[in-house]
């Protein structure tokens, strides 16, 4: 079966199609594609894994026509960015700029 693994970074992606036997797993697939030769930081003890964006076990059974996605840990929490700008926004519409004035 045919299957795709792919993992990127802000300047480098790679997506690797590859034919296996059924049935295989997340991580054998990983294995097989050889992608971790092309990208040091991958370490599948931290990345989390995926299959067409929906989280998946390094166990989990693959289909054929599945795409196995790696994804690099976040920098930075993404609700806590949200709440930032949200508050960062209250600000800027309290301060009475140059739209508030009258003529």
């Amino acid at each position: 079966m045919n299957i795709e693994v792919v993992y990127g970074l802000p300047d480098k992606q790679l997506l690797l199609s590859l034919e296996v036997d059924e049935p295989v797993t997340v991580e054998q697939a990983i294995e097989l594609s050889g992608i971790k030769q092309h990208f040091d930081d991958i370490d599948l003890a931290v990345n989390k894994v995926g299959i067409f964006g929906k989280m998946a076990k390094l166990s989990d059974n693959l289909k054929a026509g599945d795409r196995v996605e790696i994804y690099r840990p976040l920098l930075a929490d993404p609700k806590e960015v949200r709440r930032r700008r949200a508050a960062e926004g209250k600000k800027m519409s309290k301060g009475g700029g140059a739209a508030d004035e009258k003529p």
